[in-house]
């Protein structure tokens, strides 16, 4: 998108029209997730540059590690393998493919071309499955490299919302009718903990993954037995050191033609399941605005409504609530992916990955930059949390009133019947004729509640009914949220400035 945008900048400022090459990208279809959306780093990740420059990197690993363990394969080889790496022909490549109807052939071809010296030995032993589930699994692991940085900063900005209003009284709710009071801090902590469940779960997802390694067409390794001539050991060694070039500490021991789909499974249902959590936290979020409690940032020139010049809606909100639904759902490819692979493997799963895996990470991408530029800049409204809870304190208050009588010599069931005569009184106030609850006006001017009558403010403190929700917030923050931080505090300073 950006780079679309510089471009039609340029032509704009030649001659006010825009190019052919500009305006063809208009004439087709461009995934909102990278053209409108997604982060410069995630785009890349999923990219044909990324993607077909692993493919090099990885016959070349393949080559070295052939070469050391006695293949005779020269350093001039491995040497103009390296030096093309970067140097893809895509024009020919689609070329290629078009002809051969095959992608890894079409790039063996064009890798070959600008490799002559290495071409005899470009590939040698392996399958397709040796360069593309490979690179998806690097690609996968680096996904998710980029994505805890940026759950890690929407913690942080979380915790220190949480940590700053973790004394601030605010009704609670459950149904969505009011409920005993909580603070502002303590509900954020609900959120935090739901995305702190996450940050471990996409943790252990990403050191979880092992690579699949040189294991040929079936997963028997039958091809480089036969290449090192019956030599188990230097099989096993070579499938070792390819697997340490490209940065994993462990291989699949066993594999079909392909690394199970279940992995598949296992990366995008933590997704899904950080989805789950960004939808919650952003309707949570839409509710509190529509009260007026809490907004989203909300810029200087920033319109809410074409109609309605007045609204504040919140949008960001409301996008991450929308992407976060397609989040959710992609885990059913994989699902039914994986169940439907027959024996060693079929091909119908790889179409379906081209798209599910790379639309799972740009979307998890784009909703946690979301979520991060709402966290920094959510306002509190605090005169109108008050007046919400002066509102509905009143009948929250009574069991304390009750007690109260009782500790002067009232009698609790007489009590109990004063106090509700009066709630239905009040409460018919509020509902048939629209006035505030005058609860504690009718208590004052009752007689029989005289001797309570000094404690009443101290009964209506909204302080005293938030129990231990600030020391919770303290001890949560301290002992669950602070260490999971800790491995990223290099990477808590970026700030997300949105384009759209």
């Amino acid at each position: 998108m950006r780079t679309l945008l510089a471009a039609m900048a340029a032509d704009s400022c030649t001659d006010g029209a825009f190019s052919a090459e500009v305006e063809a990208e208009f004439l087709k279809y461009r995934s909102p997730l990278v053209s409108r959306y997604a982060s410069k780093e995630m785009a890349y990740n999923f990219s044909d540059k990324k993607k077909f420059s692993t493919w090099r990197k990885l016959w070349i690993y393949l080559a070295k590690g052939e070469q050391a363990l006695g293949l005779p394969i020269t350093d001039e080889q491995i040497q103009e393998m390296e030096a093309n790496v970067e140097k893809i022909d895509f024009k020919l490549a689609a070329e290629e493919e078009k002809r051969l109807r095959h992608d890894v052939m079409a790039h063996v071809h064009t890798f070959t071309h600008c490799c002559p010296k290495a071409a005899s030995i470009i590939h040698l032993g392996a399958t397709s499955c040796y360069v593309g589930d490979n690179t998806d699994l690097i690609v996968l692991r680096d996904g998710f490299s980029i994505l805890l940085p940026k759950l890690a900063r929407v913690i942080r900005r979380l915790a220190d919302f949480a940590e700053k209003y973790a004394e601030l009284p605010t009704l609670g709710f459950t149904h969505y009718q009011p409920a005993q009071l909580t603070t502002v801090g303590k509900r954020a902590c609900l959120w935090l903990q739901d995305l702190c469940m996450d940050m471990r779960n996409l943790q252990r997802a990403r050191d979880e993954l092992r690579f699949r390694g040189v294991k040929g067409t079936t997963g028997t390794q039958a091809s480089f037995l036969q290449l090192f001539e019956g030599n188990h050991e230097k099989v096993e060694e070579l499938d070792r050191m390819v697997t340490e070039m490209a940065g994993f500490k462990q291989t699949y021991l066993v594999t079909g033609q392909t690394y199970s789909r279940k992995v598949d499974i296992d990366s995008l249902s933590v997704l899904s399941s950080l989805g789950a959590t960004v939808h919650k936290i952003c309707t949570d979020i839409r509710l509190l605005a529509n009260l007026k409690e809490i907004e989203e940032p909300f810029e200087k020139d920033q319109i809410g409504s074409s109609a309605m010049p007045y609204k504040r809606n919140p949008m960001r909100s409301e996008r991450c609530c929308s992407l976060a639904r397609h989040l959710m759902t992609l885990v059913m490819d994989p699902l039914q992916t994986a169940a439907v692979q027959w024996f060693e493997r079929t091909l119908d799963d790889s179409a379906n990955r081209r798209i599910s895996l790379a639309e799972a990470f740009l979307t998890a991408d784009i909703v946690l930059s979301t979520l991060q530029n709402v966290c920094e800049g959510l306002v509190v409204y605090p005169k109108v949390i008050e007046r919400h809870i002066r509102h509905e304190l009143p009948f929250m208050a009574t069991e304390n009133i009750i007690m109260a009588m009782v500790k002067t010599g009232g009698n609790r069931q007489d009590c109990h019947e004063k106090i509700r005569v009066l709630s239905q009184q009040a409460a018919a106030v509020v509902k048939q004729e629209g006035g505030d609850n005058d609860l504690i006006s009718r208590i004052k001017a009752d007689p029989y509640f005289s001797p309570i009558l000094p404690q009443l403010d101290a009964l209506l403190d909204p302080t005293t009914f938030t129990g231990r929700a600030p020391q919770q917030v303290t001890k949560f923050l301290l002992l669950e949220v602070r260490p999971l931080l800790a491995p990223y505090e290099d990477k808590m300073n970026v700030k997300v400035d949105l384009e759209l």
